[in-house]
């Protein structure tokens, strides 16, 4: 057990590559926190991990709204008496739209769940993690953070903010033993597409050009057990890093 009696939040846990990290924690003995905007899907989350044997408790989450993080970190301190692993994974896709047909809202919907939930929720866990010099975040960016062509213009640099984010968290924490690493995943067998609407056919059109190269579609489990090694201290003295799991997408 890799985890075992580590205590540790996942966003966005109700589905896809969120759920497969919290079940795959909590197999590996973690008591898993599953928080999500989708409370009857974190609930199932749960249901599932408490069948299996494990210890795990579902989290009303707004990630767009303060209160709502900070209400996530309280009841997980509360429940466990601390946190150890911070899993950011909620997130959204844009319309595939190119800056030229970026609306406002639309920019502002994509920053804040993709980019700024994730500042904000590192920067709750920080004074955890800092006062016992321990603990491990491990970010869900996308290849749209690692090239241009995958997604619309607000998806792609919310996720180009994220491992920045990431780098910048790893660097800046080290000495405090906190490590901050990123996972880049490719087209993955998930419902986020569901979060896509009025698709812009132009930019739509364009992102198509690159899907040839793509060898397979990969699946949620895929991302969770990378997400298993960079929680553990099997990757102790990876930090700062972002792994593109996108078989070999983005080696073309």
């Amino acid at each position: 057990m890799k985890l075992k009696g580590k205590v540790a939040i996942v966003t966005g846990a109700a589905s896809g590559m969120g759920k497969s990290i919290a079940v795959l924690y909590a197999q590996e003995g973690a008591n898993v926190v599953v928080s999500d905007l989708n409370l009857e899907g974190a609930k199932a989350t749960v249901a599932e991990i408490e069948t299996n044997g494990g210890s795990a408790m579902a989290v009303l989450t707004n990630v767009t709204k303060e209160e709502d993080i900070q209400k996530l970190f309280d009841i997980a301190v509360k429940t466990y008496g601390t946190v150890d692993i911070l899993v950011n994974n909620a997130g959204i896709m844009d319309n595939m739209a190119a800056v030229g047909d970026v609306t406002d809202e639309d920019w502002d919907r994509l920053i804040t769940v993709n980019a700024t939930s994730v500042m904000r929720a590192t920067r709750k866990v920080l004074p955890i993690f800092l006062a016992k010099s321990d603990g491990v975040i491990v970010n869900i960016t996308s290849v749209g953070g690692l090239r241009g062509g995958m997604a619309g213009a607000a998806y792609v640099a919310s996720k180009h903010a994220v491992v920045g984010l990431t780098k910048n968290t790893g660097f800046q924490y080290a000495k405090e033993g906190i490590r901050c690493n990123a996972i880049a995943p490719g087209p993955i067998k998930t419902s986020i597409n569901a979060t896509m609407t009025n698709i812009n056919q132009r930019g739509s059109a364009i992102c198509r050009t690159g899907m040839s190269t793509i060898s397979r579609v990969g699946e949620p489990e895929e991302i969770a057990s990378v997400a298993l090694f960079l929680a553990s201290d099997d990757s102790k003295f990876v930090n700062g890093q972002v792994l593109a799991v996108d078989g070999g997408w983005t080696a073309y």
